[in-house]
C-alpha cells in the first residue's frame, strides 16, 4: 500500500504476481505518471550526486526523483556511477 502523504498516493494500481510467491499471491503496484522526457544529457564524475544535480538543472534539490522517473532503465543507486549519462528533464512550470 502507498502511503498517502506518497506523491504516488492517488495513482492508479495494477496487479502483478509475486515472484517466488504462491501461485495467488498478488501485489498492488502504483502506475507512474508519465515519465518527464529528458531535454538534456549530464555526463556523470564522481563528485555528482542526485540533489545537487537537481539543484543545478531543476533549481530544486528535492527535485531527484524527476531525475530519477526520466532513467527509468537504473536503479537510484547506479544513477551516479561515473560515466553514466544522465538524461536530465526540464524544468517544471
Amino acid at each position: 500500500m502507498t502511503d498517502r502523504s506518497s506523491r504516488h498516493a492517488d495513482l492508479p494500481t495494477y496487479r502483478r504476481p509475486v515472484p517466488g510467491g504462491p501461485d495467488d499471491a498478488e501485489l498492488f503496484t502504483p502506475r507512474l505518471r508519465t515519465r518527464p522526457a529528458p531535454t538534456r544529457q549530464h555526463l556523470v564524475t564522481g563528485a555528482d550526486r542526485l540533489d545537487l544535480l537537481a539543484y543545478r538543472y531543476l533549481d530544486d534539490p528535492h527535485a531527484f526523483w524527476r531525475i530519477a522517473d526520466a532513467n527509468p532503465d537504473a536503479d537510484l543507486d547506479a544513477l551516479t556511477e561515473p560515466g553514466r549519462t544522465l538524461g536530465i528533464p526540464g524544468r517544471s512550470r
